[in-house]
């Protein structure tokens, strides 16, 4: 790799500049810009991946981020969340005690010290992430490119022939009439918040509204979800959505599906309405909140990409090609910018790949068959790996397909966790797994052994012989394997009887 020379090295922290605020543009501008042979702009999760690798490699790198650290997963996404939600499902499980013989008493939550433990946690795992962060060059403001090479933060004028864009996402802006004038919270608010709503509507029914609309379910708000789909999570399987609704609406969830939301009142008493059209109906749900849960968008706004050769789309982000390049080939985007998976594991692979490409010159490629793997932290959980039903029926591509119940494990049954199922698909041609989904418990930490089979292309027949230990939840994954391999021995006893 040809690296300019570092005219003006800015290799310690002693060298950060903190530049808030966006402010008036070209207001000067260093006489020598600050050198780097690549600029990583976000230092979240993918950006820092990225910067570590390729300073690994032997790159001078240099981090630029507006700030607060810690990135979007620490500070409002990932733990902030779970760290909620462990809070609701452990009080779920004392109020459904009884099931298992258990006599309890009516608990309740103590909000302050939810949000005051949520708010202790998530400070440290950030103070943990801004040490790493702390090891390199760091300069905070906003980023804003003058050229292919140069980039403005503040009046500071930096140069590299390489940069990633890892910025991240934002809240989805809301469109819909009155939303504003009534007043919303977004998921970066309802995670703040030191107090619950007196009631609720969700709107959106994501994964983001279906954790946080189970949580908020849970700790005593009176919950309505609206949502345009016929299921939650419309972008998962039919029977995956499907089950968690009715999940959902058995624990006492007002779900209203199909609905076209028209516009947002406020009535008189101050509640919140929500006025939608349901088949052919005009509607209306009323709530002290309204949570705008309709997910986020690429953070590509005010980065002046046209002037680095940089396509870019305020609702999809920066397109990238296999290797992460941009339609700069000088320039990477990794992570949520991308819009292509918001999940921080493939962030962090993206990082990491971009870091080595962009160190090296090399091309090396993201291989997604396996990133895309996710998890939804609703109560059944839901997992998935690899690929889904509709993906393969829409590709036209052919597999055999194979469910087990839990309601039908033994050890599920001993726990009283029995909502849900596992579906494995596999290829009809030699069993290899193309894909799993999970809808029932623990369905985060269920999914592990597919994805290491998966890793290993392993086929039905190899997962089927494996020895799970007895009694587990994880021994239900050999049932659907085990069908499979017996529908692929018939495809072949009778291919071979017609050949």
């Amino acid at each position: 790799m040809n690296r300019t020379p570092a005219a003006a090295k800015a290799g310690t922290v002693g060298d950060r500049r903190r530049v808030r605020g966006c402010g008036p543009r070209n207001q000067g501008s260093s006489t020598i810009p600050h050198r780097f042979d690549l600029i990583v702009i976000g230092a979240g999760s993918g950006g820092y991946a990225a910067a570590r690798t390729a300073r690994d490699l032997g790159a001078n790198v240099a981090l630029v981020d507006r700030g607060p650290l810690g990135g979007l997963c620490i500070l409002r996404g990932c733990m902030p969340s779970k760290t909620l939600l462990a809070t609701a499902d452990r009080l779920h499980e004392i109020r459904t005690a009884g099931e298992l013989a258990v006599t309890v008493g009516d608990p309740a939550v103590d909000y302050a010290k939810l949000a005051a433990r949520k708010r202790e946690l998530v400070r440290g795992w950030a103070d943990y992430r801004i040490a790493g962060i702390d090891t390199f060059p760091l300069f905070s403001g906003d980023a804003r490119f003058e050229s292919p090479t140069t980039l403005r933060v503040g009046q500071e004028i930096f140069y590299a022939p390489r940069f990633i864009i890892a910025t991240g996402s934002i809240t989805a802006p809301a469109a819909l009439p009155g939303l504003r004038e009534a007043g919303f919270i977004d998921s970066d608010e309802a995670l703040d918040l030191t107090a619950p709503p007196k009631s609720l509507i969700v709107l959106g029914g994501g994964y983001v509204g279906s954790e946080l609309g189970q949580f908020f379910h849970r700790v005593g708000v009176p919950t309505t979800m609206i949502i345009r789909a016929q299921h939650l999570l419309s972008g998962e399987d039919h029977d995956i959505g499907t089950g968690l609704t009715e999940y959902f609406r058995e624990e006492g969830i007002r779900i209203e599906t199909g609905a076209r939301v028209e516009r947002v009142t406020v009535r008189d008493d101050g509640m919140k309405v929500v006025h939608y059209l349901q088949d052919g109906e005009h509607r209306s749900a009323a709530a002290h909140e309204i949570f705008y849960a309709l997910g986020r968008v690429p953070n590509v706004c005010d980065m002046n990409l046209d002037a680095a050769g940089v396509e870019h789309h305020d609702i999809t982000g920066i397109p990238v090609d296999e290797t992460l390049r941009s339609t700069n080939p000088d320039i990477f985007a990794v992570g949520d910018v991308t819009g292509q998976f918001p999940l921080v594991h493939v962030a962090i692979q993206q990082g990491e790949i971009a870091g080595r490409n962009a160190a090296t010159g090399a091309r090396e490629r993201a291989d997604y068959r396996l990133t895309k793997t996710h998890t939804v932290f609703t109560d059944p959980q839901v997992a998935v790996v690899g690929e889904t039903e509709r993906e393969l029926e829409k590709a036209g591509i052919p597999f055999l397909r194979a469910t087990y119940p839990f309601n039908d494990h033994g050890k599920a049954v001993a726990l009283g966790k029995t909502k849900g199922f596992v579906k494995m698909l596999a290829s009809p041609a030699d069993g290899t797994i193309l894909g799993a989904s999970i809808l029932g418990p623990d369905a985060s930490d269920l999914i592990e052994p597919l994805i290491v089979a998966m890793a290993y292309r392993a086929t039905v027949q190899d997962y089927a012989r494996i020895p799970h230990l007895h009694p587990t939840l994880v021994e239900i994954l050999t049932y659907p394997a085990e069908e499979i391999a017996e529908q692929l021995h018939d495809v072949q006893t009778l291919t071979a009887v017609a050949n």
